[in-house]
């Protein structure tokens, strides 16, 4: 990611705002927390700009679930650099991530830098990320447990009489249900949360609206 003009973030954002069919769910990699490692990678953004991008997206959308993308182990890459991309990560609070670690590529400018990150310290790091990250997205997991969610129903599920979906922010969400459901949208309340993925039970007219639905039971039985 380079520096987002801020004419294309400022209409993404109002986007998200005015346009309640875009889904709370955006993707956006700012590779590293350190401005030291983000200048040597030839990024054109730092670190305040990011975070004002996200601060920006969550005052029009607080529901709205991140994701983002990182690289550990750049050359050159201290303890101090990677502690700032933990702390951004604790900061912002992702629902999901990509985690890579620094391979030299024959040709690129990173492959010629003396100070390469030995294998084992870049190994070291990206687990410690992982189990940050992972910490997170089981929480955003969490948080989604007791409402009821518009799913998109994608394929059976692996269990007979199983269906999977992906809720508004790209959760996998599986759950009973009849495979005549496959590309629709059904109201599905979350009722548990697991490592990856996330349980649902598909909301009947008469569960999501008890009101209109013992009223239409009088009418039909005049």
């Amino acid at each position: 990611m380079g520096r987002i003009p801020e004419g294309v973030a400022g209409e993404l954002i109002e986007a998200h705002r005015d346009n309640d069919k875009l889904m709370p769910y955006l993707h956006l990699p700012v590779q590293s927390g350190s401005d030291a490692i983000l200048k040597t990678m030839n990024r054109r953004h730092t670190r305040a700009d990011y975070m004002r991008i996200i601060e920006r997206i969550k005052s029009v959308r607080p529901d709205m679930a991140m994701s983002g993308d990182f690289i550990v182990g750049f050359p050159g890459e201290t303890d101090a650099d990677f502690e700032q991309t933990l702390s951004i990560v604790r900061e912002v609070g992702y629902a999901s991530a990509y985690t890579f670690k620094y391979s030299i590529r024959p040709g690129t400018p990173g492959a010629g830098m003396d100070n390469q990150v030995e294998e084992a310290v870049k190994t070291e790091r990206l687990a410690a990320l992982n189990a940050l990250i992972t910490t997170q997205m089981r929480e955003f997991g969490r948080s989604v447990v007791g409402r009821t969610l518009d799913v998109l129903i994608e394929k059976p599920g692996r269990m007979p009489g199983q269906i999977g979906g992906r809720s508004p922010y790209l959760q996998a969400v599986h759950m009973a249900g009849p495979e005549r459901l496959i590309g629709s949208v059904q109201p599905v309340l979350i009722v548990a949360a697991g490592n990856n993925s996330i349980e649902g039970k598909i909301v009947t007219h008469a569960e999501r609206n008890p009101a209109s639905f013992l009223e239409s039971q009088e009418h039909a039985a005049l």
